[in-house]
């Protein structure tokens, strides 16, 4: 077991944070059916064998890249909406401010944006 890997498929991370371990790109039993193939068909169609199990590693990296891409758009989109939304709330906010309480409304309701845009870029 690695170094810093924890019972349970989770890691570690510098810093101390604990996440789960990411899928494996290939799972053993692959491995072990590229290697009985190997075996059976002999050194003269190991390149085919070796040329297929590097196809499907590939497909696998494809397909997880595509997710970790979706993943991404789809935080963004979320943080894109929190933050316009606080921005739409804001103006009506910012007039009642100024009418009833004046400069520190107006201050208080930028601050509330402000955190609200970094509460949102901050979640993970």
């Amino acid at each position: 077991m690695e170094k810093n890997t924890i019972a349970g498929g989770y890691v570690r991370r510098p810093g101390g944070t604990i996440e789960p371990m990411a899928e494996p790109t290939v799972n053993r039993e692959e491995i072990e059916a590229a290697i009985q193939a190997r075996k059976e068909l002999g050194a003269e169609l190991e390149p085919a064998v070796i040329d297929s199990f590097v196809e499907r590693i590939e497909k696998s990296l494809v397909r997880r890249d595509d997710q970790r891409e979706k993943a991404l758009k789809r935080k963004r989109d979320h943080q894109k909406e929190m933050v316009l939304g606080a921005m739409a709330l804001s103006i009506p906010l910012m007039a009642i401010a100024a009418i009833f309480t004046g400069l520190a409304g107006v201050i208080a309701v930028c601050a509330a944006i402000g955190v609200v845009a970094i509460v949102t870029a901050r979640q993970s």
